[in-house]
């Protein structure tokens, strides 16, 4: 995570989106962190372009 706490939900963003776009999985521990992190910051919807 990144230091700066303004910067977390972008960079979790960003981790999502390129593990959806690449069809990456996950396991239990990571996807709650990453649901943890993503309801603190703000509910903007996202759009994924999925590698080919």
């Amino acid at each position: 995570m990144p230091p700066a706490t303004g910067c977390r939900c972008r960079y979790v963003t960003d981790w999502v989106v390129d593990k959806m776009r690449w069809g990456l999985t996950n396991d239990a521990t990571e996807r709650d962190a990453l649901a943890d992190q993503l309801g603190r910051g703000s509910n903007t919807p996202i759009t994924v372009t999925l590698a080919r």
